[in-house]
């Protein structure tokens, strides 16, 4: 068991290190929804790379929001900047 524990250390250390080529782009989605329900209104996302690969830097319709956004908040944010209309009866 013990040489079995040893070979296997042994392989570990001797394996090198996986290399993460990958940078995301500056620009990573733009989210753009024009709504024709009141006349067009036209609201754009632009999310840009951070510092972390699941999380943006955002701006909305032109204003940089401050800090970090996941793609949830993301959405939340598209979500809430429509107006919210009643029932057609």
């Amino acid at each position: 068991m013990a040489q079995m524990r040893a070979a296997k250390e042994r392989k570990r250390l001797e394996s090198a290190e996986p290399v993460n080529t990958w940078v995301p782009p500056e620009v990573r989605r733009r989210v753009i929804v024009e709504d024709y329900d009141f006349g067009l209104v036209r609201h754009e996302l632009v999310l840009y790379r951070s510092n972390r690969v699941d999380s943006y830097q955002v701006m909305a319709d032109g204003q940089l929001l401050p800090g970090r956004k996941g793609w949830s908040a993301v959405c939340d944010i598209l979500r809430r900047s429509f107006v919210r209309v009643g029932v057609f009866d």
